[in-house]
């Protein structure tokens, strides 16, 4: 989508004229070069090329599928290397190659400071130092230290420990060392609520858990009484060094202690049981966005496969990458990145969203955000982080003065076209977007996105403004993460690209829906995944245990619920979600979903939940607002209060409405999807607030419920 050109004729021409002279100069003499060397390539751009080529075929010729990536139709991919077919092995075989390299790095908290804002509010701002990095060898040592000393303290092979933890990097090691004993990996979000937590911890009978001192502090110790189960508590910070005041029964451990006792000559020899392939490696409970987290036993064999069809899709990844860790490590999109960078040698610094740039939100006026301290290579993100991204430079653009916006809006479509021709444009990467690209370090050369789709408004903004290819990717925790990932130099949008090599993807009708297989152009329906990544299922949990089955070749598969179609080079194209899709009084098919999608690009929105009764004719929506767009917008109108009057004035809700159902319009949304009556909602939603998961995606029960008198008042006209 190209930026609106409402410019100054003369400026206009003078840009196109320099344009010109630029690619006559540049591109004309390395065009010729390339079809000389590379005649393969013919009249295309290598990339242009590239993209046009077969990602997947149907391999028994039917519509349906199943679909395979072109270099796996006869065999799937099941391990990187021969032999390395557990977590341990593929660990050790990366520090027997690695020994020397960085492997985890943590920035050093210089000091810590309380900032009054103009509203009153105080927040904690940290300036860090550089980051402190632990080779590969020490990382080895360190989680075979912490293994023995859990062994010691009575932990056996197969009985499960909890990791309650935020990511770090002593959250890896501690996995490490589990995966090396064989004790099955339990993880919890960390904003997980007191009956989540309790949940998890007892359904998987735990007696060992790991976590760290703040979230000990503040939401594990009140829930302690009602896990009777548990024995140990390793908490992974060196102070306090001594616990106080816990039931009986629980031992409080420092980590490093633990560390320190498996590190004895005499307990360091003891002999361990390795894990198979088929043993769990993680209970990995789920974000709840449809109610109860679920528990889903990922086996070893599962990750290896994940991540050995995760690795194929990104080129020359080599222990020269720098990834940068700052996602929820309960999260799969999260854990598997983190592994893939194991697997090569990468080194990974430990971030967190709100550290992560200049302006995050904790870090000091004027000090480093991790990004520029990192300058990582590899970054993955969900879509809600990219999306604010792009508003933000956005605000920034609508800032600049006549001439530099200008300049902005006429490099932005230039580059925009040159990207679906095939060509760079070193030249405005350098002049123009350096600044941007600056904001995740200036070295990002892949950005993968996960969690959620990436709208194609978002994704074009990625590609121009922070110069690398994103690889929109979909899987599933149930599928170990593992799906698709479109290739790097695709620059469509809108879709996801072909299967991963280790999974093949097939689509069953779902008529109640209208998507059927036999559609034209494009077979629909819902998504089946199998392969070696479908993971063994939920946790004590037969009912939901439906949604696998086996085939009669033993190949294993889940049912999504997500709905797609293939397209004709075998890329996918994620189109709806049987939960998201709602049957309105008049017979009309809404998907929640794509309206959101649509909405979220919206200046004046910063998170939009549409909500819909199959009882009712029409569509509402909660509508979390911009805050300095509705400032502006309040100002344009005359209309005073404070940020909580204003979200609740009426004529607030009219205006942000009436902007809304233009946005929605100029989309291309049909009337009836188009919400009809909305509620301005002044608390953004986090994770903490419980109305969205640690990937950011809505959780349409508690939202419900949270809005439920505005819904009443919505449909009831009062």
């Amino acid at each position: 989508m190209k930026l609106k050109e409402d410019l100054n004729p003369m400026l206009l021409l003078l840009f196109h004229l320099m344009v010109w002279i630029y690619t006559f100069l540049t591109f004309m003499p390395s065009y010729i070069l390339s079809w000389v060397s590379r005649p393969d390539v013919g009249c295309c751009g290598s990339e242009e090329e590239r993209a046009k080529k077969m990602k997947a075929h149907s391999v028994l010729g039917c519509p349906e599928g199943p679909y395979r990536a072109v270099s796996a139709t006869k065999r799937l991919a099941t391990s990187l290397h021969p032999g390395v077919d557990t977590l341990d092995k593929m660990f050790e075989d990366a520090a027997m190659r690695f020994p020397h390299r960085d492997c985890l790095g943590t920035r050093e908290v210089i000091s810590e400071e309380d900032e009054q804002q103009s509203n009153g509010k105080v927040f904690k701002k940290v300036v860090l130092g550089e980051y402190c990095w632990l080779s590969y060898a020490e990382i080895l040592t360190a989680a075979s230290q912490l293994g023995s000393g859990l062994a010691l303290l009575g932990q056996q092979p197969k009985n499960n420990v909890a990791i309650f933890c935020e990511t770090r990097a002593e959250w890896i090691i501690a996995a490490q060392a589990c995966f090396m004993y064989n004790f099955p990996l339990v993880t919890l979000y960390s904003t997980l609520g007191g009956p989540a937590i309790a949940h998890g911890l007892n359904e998987t009978q735990v007696t060992l858990v790991i976590t760290s001192r703040e979230l000990l502090e503040t939401r594990l110790k009140a829930i302690l009484i009602e896990v009777p189960r548990l024995q140990h508590i390793i908490v992974v910070d060196n102070t306090p060094t001594s616990w106080p005041g816990y039931p009986r029964g629980i031992s409080v451990h420092n980590m490093a202690a633990v560390q320190k006792l498996g590190a004895r000559p005499e307990n360091a020899a003891r002999e361990r049981k390795p894990a198979l392939p088929s043993d769990i490696a993680v209970i990995m409970y789920t974000s709840g966005s449809t109610g109860i987290p679920k528990g889903v036993m990922i086996s070893h064999s599962n990750i290896i496969a994940c991540i050995t069809g995760m690795a194929e899709r990104i080129p020359n990844l080599c222990e020269e990458d720098t990834y940068i860790g700052y996602l929820p490590l309960a999260h799969v999109l999260e854990l598997s990145a983190e592994l893939v960078c194991f697997s090569h040698g990468c080194r990974i610094g430990y971030s967190s969203p709100q550290t992560l740039a200049d302006q995050s939100t904790k870090i000091k006026k004027g000090s480093k955000g991790d990004a520029s301290a990192l300058q990582p290579t590899l970054m993955a993100a969900v879509p809600e982080i990219m999306d604010r991204i792009y508003k933000n430079v956005m605000t920034k653009v609508e800032e600049m003065n006549c001439v530099q916006r200008t300049l902005f809006i006429l490099a932005y479509n230039y580059k925009l076209e040159q990207l679906a021709k095939g060509y760079s444009t070193p030249l405005c990467d350098k002049l123009v977007f350096r600044k941007i690209r600056s904001l995740l370090g200036g070295r990002t050369r892949v950005l993968l996105s996960g969690g959620a789709p990436l709208s194609a408004t978002t994704q074009r903004f990625m590609n121009v403004c922070l110069c690398c290819p994103v690889g929109q990717g979909y899987g599933l925790t149930e599928t170990c993460g593992a799906g698709t990932i479109s290739e790097l130099w695709d620059y469509s949008t809108g879709r996801v690209g072909g299967p991963l090599v280790c999974c093949e993807i097939k689509l069953k009708d779902w008529v109640e829906g209208g998507y059927r297989r036999t559609d034209k152009p494009h077979p629909r329906g819902e998504i089946l995944i199998g392969g070696p990544n479908v993971t063994m299922g939920y946790y004590k949990n037969e009912v939901k245990n439906q949604d696998f089955f086996v085939d009669e070749n033993g190949q294993r598969w889940f049912c999504t619920g997500d709905i797609g179609e293939f397209q004709e080079d075998g890329c996918l194209k994620i189109i709806d979600r049987k939960k998201d899709l709602v049957k309105l009084q008049a017979g009309e098919y809404v998907s929640l979903g794509k309206v959101e999608a649509v909405l979220k690009n919206c200046p004046l929105v910063e998170n939009i939940c549409a909500y819909a009764n199959s009882d009712e004719t029409y569509v509402i929506g909660f509508v979390v607002p911009n805050q300095k767009q509705l400032l502006a917008l309040a100002d344009q109108y005359g209309i005073r209060g404070t940020w909580e009057e204003l979200c609740e004035s009426k004529a607030m809700e009219e205006l942000v409405l009436k902007i809304i159902t233009e946005a929605a319009l100029a989309a291309q949304l049909e009337r009836f999807e188009i919400p009809l009556k909305i509620c301005l909602s002044p608390d953004p939603w986090t994770p903490e607030t419980g109305l969205v998961t640690d990937a950011f995606k809505l959780k349409r029960k508690e939202l419900k419920t949270h809005y439920q008198d505005d819904i009443e008042r919505m449909y009831g006209g009062k």
